[in-house]
């Protein structure tokens, strides 16, 4: 088995908050998103890009998540909004990747944001080829109008999700995965 073929069978998510520093460097991050951007993309439109939470930064957006989440929730605590500040800094690193559909005649929307799905895919894979571990995780945030706008998103761009890379030194155990004869079936005509 070659050693891309290695690494997708046994590609595991690990929990943010599971992960460690130091974060990725300059070189490694331009590695991830240059792969990232490697992905099918009928009619060459790029219909995704990335924004990068990194060292304070993720606590300042956190700030704008914890806002969000007080606007919404006048029943919040302080713990809450304390957690609600942390989650963009439970990874050393998190890529936000954001769909951003264009009006095409021949294109369609669905073929777009299966195109930033699939460079959120391909930035796990290269964390993981890189030797990090990674996490895809669209939490409530991830649909927040409040935060969107906070994080600059257009109102025609959505997060596809928010990709968390760190290290992480122990084992991770497998989820049960789905049977492949359950899933698959054979036109026949």
């Amino acid at each position: 088995m070659t050693d891309t073929l290695a690494l997708l069978k046994t590609r595991r998510s690990v929990k943010p908050e599971q992960l460690s520093g130091p974060a990725p460097g300059a070189d490694d991050i331009a590695t991830m998103l240059a792969i990232a951007a490697r992905v099918p993309d009928h009619g060459k439109l790029a219909p995704w890009r990335f924004i990068l939470f990194e060292g304070d930064h993720r606590e300042e957006a956190g700030a704008a998540i914890a806002s969000a989440y007080a606007a919404k929730n006048p029943e919040a605590t302080g713990d809450d909004l304390v957690r609600e500040t942390g989650r963009l800094a439970r990874a050393p690193l998190v890529i936000a990747v954001v769909s951003r559909v264009t009006k095409h005649p021949k294109i369609p929307e669905w073929e777009q944001v299966l195109s930033a799905g699939a460079a959120a895919m391909n930035l796990l894979i290269a964390a993981n080829a890189l030797g990090y571990k990674a996490s895809w995780i669209t939490e409530w945030y991830a649909y927040d109008k409040q935060v969107m706008r906070a994080f600059g998103l257009d109102e025609d761009e959505k997060f596809a999700g928010f990709v968390h890379i760190g290290r992480h030194d122990g084992t991770v155990e497998d989820r049960t995965r789905p049977v492949l004869d359950d899933l698959v079936t054979r036109f026949e005509a």
